[in-house]
């Protein structure tokens, strides 16, 4: 079950940098980034939507009890921001570079979020493999860039 897992969360991955290219180009040709990401939240809302129904879920306003406002805004406003720079980027920078530096910064900020044991269920404190882990990705990074 964990291989499934860990294949689907892999290809996860692999979509983003597609997800990329779609943006751009349609920032592109709306010659506007703003109403391009509006354009995928819209598209990706109206997909949840037609996917939830066939899923054993129920919504209940109850649902949000215990919830901080930061949880229930936090993943959207984070999204948002993710696609509207990602949209920007990528003809400024290319796809590995832009995709390169999310992932480092993806990995750094998980490594960090686990040591202090903040949004994790079991705290991860940082060691040297994790340290070297991290030095390792930043130099795939230059080394992407350079070559």
């Amino acid at each position: 079950m964990k291989v499934a897992w860990l294949l689907m969360v892999f290809l996860c991955g692999a979509l983003l940098p597609l997800q990329g290219g779609f943006n751009a180009k349609l920032a592109k040709s709306m010659d506007s980034p703003i109403y391009a990401a509006m354009i995928c939240f819209i598209v990706g809302a109206i997909a949840m939507a037609l996917y939830v129904p066939f899923t054993k879920e129920t919504f209940s306003w109850q649902l949000f009890k215990g919830s901080t406002i930061t949880a229930v805004l936090g993943g959207g406003l984070i999204g948002a921001v993710f696609i509207t720079i990602s949209m920007l980027a990528l003809p400024r920078l290319g796809m590995a570079l832009t995709f390169g530096l999310v992932v480092a910064g993806q990995v750094i900020i998980s490594v960090l979020l686990d040591h202090f044991n903040i949004l994790v269920a079991e705290p991860s404190p940082v060691n040297i493999w994790r340290g070297l882990g991290i030095l390792l990705i930043i130099a795939g990074v230059v080394i992407v860039e350079k070559f």
